[in-house]
């Protein structure tokens, strides 16, 4: 079962209050997104514990509800 867009954004913005992110559905299949994520919490952060911080917003939906997910996470300038 495949997600939609505004439900990601609100899975990472509840887990990471403050993010801005924003979605783009690479296919058009509700099964393979871009995100971007800005967060002042990435602060300080590796870019792998970055993307594992977005990951675990996501609540376990990696790799089933939500199949693929390229990510760029940046800090606020």
């Amino acid at each position: 079962m495949a997600m939609i867009s505004e439900d990601i954004i609100n899975l990472i913005k509840e887990g990471l209050p403050g993010a801005s992110v924003s979605i783009e559905d690479l296919r058009g299949d509700g099964d393979h997104y871009a995100a971007h994520v800005t967060f002042e919490g990435f602060r300080g952060k590796s870019r792998v514990q970055q993307h594992q911080m977005v990951y675990k917003s996501l609540k376990g939906r990696m790799g089933g509800e939500l199949h693929a997910l390229a990510l760029q996470t940046t800090i606020p300038e």
